[in-house]
């Protein structure tokens, strides 16, 4: 399974005739089978990290690798393996309004390969997040919480080694957050990587997982079994395939 890193990465963005800058000086390392949430306020940077690590941005300054491959050389047939690596899920839903559940799961799969297996890839996906059922409906006649739950199987669909997930659970009750990150804890156990941008203070808490603070664009912590937003001097740092803390 693969390995993510970011090394001094920088990434601005134009607004209007200026740059603003994103995140500066990023250097982060995500090993196969972890399970990491990012933290910090909006405009912190939590999206664009998401997106650098997907190789969906290329940084300014600095490199994004995946198993020691700078991404920036995945062009052409090579961004076929980026499109099996990860499963994306959006703050902003990639549905489309007037497709079925079915047909959006079935063009995901056909996207990401699977040519003669996508139908059972969509009924699997779906029965993996509870959802089996939906599949002739369309996405406005589900609840939010049930569209989230398309949103995880429609990232599910190819069955990826890394899942991106940006605020899956923003505007969902207890009861459907406590699902969806229990549904994500038994991916990890499987060997699924994940890391999840969320301001679920009260489920970060819970779970102790490692807990990667952003602030105005800089990486303020990196603790392992941390707590929401957790700042301070317990940071975590990777290097020639060793872990310290420093």
């Amino acid at each position: 399974m693969p390995e993510l890193r970011l090394e001094g990465v920088t990434k601005y963005f134009k607004v209007e005739r200026h740059k603003r800058m994103a995140v500066q000086d990023i250097d982060l390392t995500v090993r196969q089978g972890e399970f990491v949430f990012l933290n910090g306020s909006s405009g912190a940077g939590k999206s664009t990290i998401l997106r650098l690590l997907g190789g969906d941005l290329s940084p300014d300054r600095g490199a994004a690798y995946l198993d020691n491959v700078n991404m920036n050389r995945y062009f052409g047939p090579f961004q076929y393996r980026l499109r099996r690596t990860f499963g994306y899920v959006w703050q902003d839903t990639r549905l489309i309004r007037k497709r079925t559940i079915y047909d959006n799961l079935y063009l995901a799969a056909q996207s990401g390969g699977l040519r003669k297996r996508s139908a059972e890839s969509v009924e699997k996906a779906l029965s993996l997040v509870g959802m089996l059922g939906v599949q002739e409906n369309y996405p406005a006649e589900l609840s939010i919480g049930q569209v989230r739950r398309v949103e995880l199987a429609r990232a599910l669909v190819c069955s990826p080694p890394i899942l991106l997930i940006d605020e899956l659970t923003a505007n969902l009750d207890d009861d459907s957050i406590w699902d969806l990150m229990h549904l994500l804890h038994e991916l990890n156990q499987r060997g699924t990587t994940i890391i999840m941008a969320t301001h679920a203070s009260r489920y970060v808490n819970i779970m102790r997982r490692r807990v990667v603070t952003l602030i105005d664009g800089r990486l303020a912590g990196d603790v392992r079994n941390g707590r929401y937003a957790q700042t301070g001097p317990r940071k975590i740092t990777f290097q020639k395939g060793t872990k310290r803390r420093r």
